[in-house]
């Protein structure tokens, strides 16, 4: 291991917040932040039949116990928290299209969505408000975080199950024509743009 990856193992080790590769290098001083990627894949490769494993989640990177060794640090039994079906849904709509109104969430899902749906969410460090969407009336949107990521064992978004997986679970079964019809509307209005271009260069 040289020595850039052993710094920025000890950085890791000392912070007690993830980091990004960018936020590594300025901690570091001098480092380029593509020299600490190099780093970092470096120190994932080391740990990762080891006790703890280097992992990045939404970018950001921390040390993390093996997920076989995890039950050994338990002390105390962990409380299941159990999701109701409509927090479930809204958690599943903002996940794939965020970021999303609460009023498009409920054109989603065909039913009013309650503000302690949005509280359980947050509460849980799942879900944050991302700003207020730029049309009259300014209303909140919501986004995902990176402890979701974190608690779902995901890397980026990108790692999320696709819809044939989520209908295989049963997931979709409230929601699904009203996600296929917007994503059917979506590739129409792409087809659209496609056959104009493609008169427009006739």
């Amino acid at each position: 291991m040289d020595e850039l990856a052993r710094a920025v193992e000890a950085a890791l080790f000392a912070t007690e917040e993830p980091m990004t590769a960018e936020a590594l290098a300025s901690f570091l001083g001098d480092a380029a932040p593509g020299d600490v990627r190099e780093a970092l894949k470096e120190l994932s490769e080391f740990y990762g039949e080891r006790g703890v494993r280097v992992v990045e989640r939404g970018k950001r990177w921390h040390f993390e116990t093996a997920p076989d060794l995890a039950h050994l640090l338990r002390r105390e039994k962990e409380q299941v928290r159990r999701l109701s079906r409509a927090a479930t849904e809204v958690l599943a709509i903002i996940a794939y299209l965020e970021p999303v109104s609460r009023a498009e969430i409920e054109a989603i899902r065909g039913v009013q969505t309650s503000g302690g749906t949005l509280d359980v969410l947050m509460e849980a460090g799942w879900v944050k408000i991302a700003g207020r969407r730029e049309v009259p009336g300014r209303p909140t949107i919501y986004a995902t975080t990176a402890e979701f990521l974190d608690h779902f064992g995901l890397t980026s978004r990108k790692d999320l199950p696709g819809i044939a997986e989520l209908r295989a679970t049963g997931l979709l079964d409230p929601v699904e024509d009203a996600y296929e019809d917007l994503v059917g509307e979506t590739e129409a209005e792409r087809a659209a743009v496609d056959s104009d271009e493609a008169v427009e260069e006739s």
